[in-house]
């Protein structure tokens, strides 16, 4: 039995026959040619089918892993029609006299090298899109439908790396897991792996030959490995495991409509996260109480333009009648930092993290932030919205907030339009709110402890640089500490506290939390049940005891 290690982008065991999936090498020979002109119209013609193929993917992605994770198709779609792109392979072409085919290929290998150069994650992860385009584009221009993965069996399929558009066109029926040499946790790819839940590891050196391929092999992506030839003793061994975390899925199942209390009384609210009105079917499907976190901005980054009021307003009022009687929490604008939107115009900065980002942005275009606020409160008509704002630093923020929002009612009354009052709170996410937790509390309905960035400004680490993974540390005490601050500065003020970050679907700290009396924790729709059931199993009173 052969043993290799990788990292883990989503859970479970798979058990099968390995598939070593090997791309088409595209063979492409520099020809010298007569017509340039000719040559560009193959390479536009070339362009447009590769377009085409790019909203076939999108679509096919849009049903079974909903429109955030989708976008890369809209991306690749952008990237196929950008300026600096196809002027590099005219210029090719015609400075040259050279093949389409030798032309997208220079001009891939010279951008895909740039990108990962740089000292962006973000950036660099750009450099496997580019790679893609071009593949797909020499694929079309040698006549080839470009690479599928084809499987007639149930099969882990491994390969060196998947771009996007190979692994959308999995057959989740007929692969168990994915595993591949290179990759990040933050891909594409991963998140796409994760969405369509099939246990995946990245990053794993095992050799891509006939002495994987063909073999049995077993997938744990709760351990990061994957075992090739196992013995009868220890496949069994993992069969059991297998069948245990069946009966386990199974068994969260028989929790869907329990309420959400401890053994000694105490309740607390579990929420979903979402980005978008299509995932509302996984919000109902797993039991979920109410949205803690609608991300709005998927709004603003799956657009060219700012989205209108109406716009904004339907969707908002899709989201509410959905969940009748059930809290949504939509947080307002939250974009800067890794989420950038072109038609803003921002400039580039030096630390975005630190920025021109979420509040920031609303609170100096008042414009762009009632458009928001008025689709909001007329939204709020149709069910329980509430409004959250996301990076507050101060109570003059919060004020001027309140300014702007009266601004706005006062015109809705006066143009006769309806709406609703809306809970509104604040997001709690840096030091600062922390600190003055107390005081901010007297202003809003209702706290949401955002840890990702909480983390992150507390620990003074980029979450997004992988280089400091080792030194990241979400149960950092400085942290824990923080989130039990805020929770007694709401509580005295009479207002409920939540967690809405990454943190709060950790089961390290599900008990954590009770004993600190967060009333609300928000995570993907997925957690739900697992968490139900930890609460349901606790004796808040004994665990703190346990703690002394």
């Amino acid at each position: 039995m052969q043993i290799y290690s990788g990292k883990s982008v989503f859970g479970g065991i798979a058990i099968g026959k390995i598939s070593v999936y090997r791309k088409d090498e595209q063979q492409v020979k520099r020809t010298r040619i007569e017509d340039a002109d000719s040559e560009l119209a193959r390479y536009n013609q070339a362009r447009k089918d590769g377009i085409e193929q790019l909203q076939q993917l999108y679509d096919k992605a849009l049903k079974e892993v909903g429109e955030a994770n989708a976008a890369i198709f809209e991306i690749h779609q952008m990237m196929l029609e950008d300026d600096d792109y196809n002027e590099s392979v005219e210029n090719i072409i015609r400075t040259q006299m050279v093949n389409a085919e030798y032309a997208v290929a220079t001009t891939g290998d010279n951008f895909s090298h740039i990108f990962s150069s740089m000292d962006d994650d973000y950036m660099r992860e750009r450099a496997a899109d580019v790679k893609d385009i071009s593949e797909r584009l020499l694929a079309i221009l040698n006549g080839s439908s470009g690479n599928q993965i084809q499987a007639g069996e149930k099969v882990i399929i491994v390969a060196d790396d998947l771009a996007p558009s190979e692994t959308v066109q999995l057959d989740k029926d007929l692969v168990l897991s994915f595993v591949t040499v290179h990759g990040s946790l933050n891909s594409h790819t991963a998140i796409l792996a994760r969405t369509m839940s099939i246990p995946a590891l990245i990053g794993t050196s095992l050799p891509l030959d006939d002495t994987v391929d063909g073999k049995l092999g077993i997938v744990d992506g709760m351990n990061g490995k994957i075992y090739v030839d196992p013995d009868e003793a220890f496949l069994e061994e993992m069969l059991e495991k297998q069948r245990q975390e069946q009966e386990k899925k199974q068994l969260l199942q028989t929790l869907k409509g329990r309420e959400n209390i401890t053994l000694d009384g105490q309740k607390i609210m579990l929420y979903a996260n979402i980005g978008n009105i299509k995932d509302l079917a996984t919000v109902l499907q797993n039991d979920a109480g109410g949205i803690g976190l609608f991300r709005s901005e998927f709004i603003y980054l799956e657009r060219d333009d700012y989205p209108s009021e109406e716009e904004q307003f339907q969707i908002y009022k899709t989201v509410a009648e959905t969940m009748a009687s059930k809290r949504v929490i939509i947080r307002t604008l939250d974009i800067g930092a890794d989420k950038q939107c072109d038609y803003f115009e921002m400039e580039k900065e030096e630390n975005p993290a630190l920025g021109y980002r979420a509040i920031r942005i609303c609170l100096t275009r008042p414009e762009v932030f009632k458009t928001q606020l008025r689709a909001l409160f007329r939204a709020s008509a149709y069910g329980k919205i509430a409004i959250m704002y996301p990076m507050i630093t101060s109570v003059r923020e919060v004020c001027r907030i309140q300014e702007i929002v009266e601004e706005v009612k006062k015109e809705l009354l006066q143009q006769g339009i309806e709406f609703g009052e809306p809970e509104q709170g604040i997001m709690i996410e840096t030091p600062a709110a922390v600190l003055i937790s107390d005081e901010l509390a007297k202003h809003v309905d209702f706290f949401s402890i955002g840890t990702n960035d909480l983390t992150q400004y507390t620990l003074a680490i980029d979450r997004q640089n992988t280089k400091l993974d080792e030194f990241y540390d979400p149960h950092h005490p400085a942290v824990l500490k923080m989130i039990a601050m805020v929770v007694e500065s709401a509580h005295r003020e009479g207002i409920w506290a939540g967690i809405c970050g990454e943190l709060g679907a950790d089961l390290e700290l599900t008990q954590e939390f009770l004993s600190m009396g967060v009333d609300e924790l928000s995570v993907s729709p997925g957690s739900i049940l697992p968490i139900r059931k930890v609460v349901l199993e606790t004796n808040v009173e004994e665990y703190k005891k346990s703690r002394k």
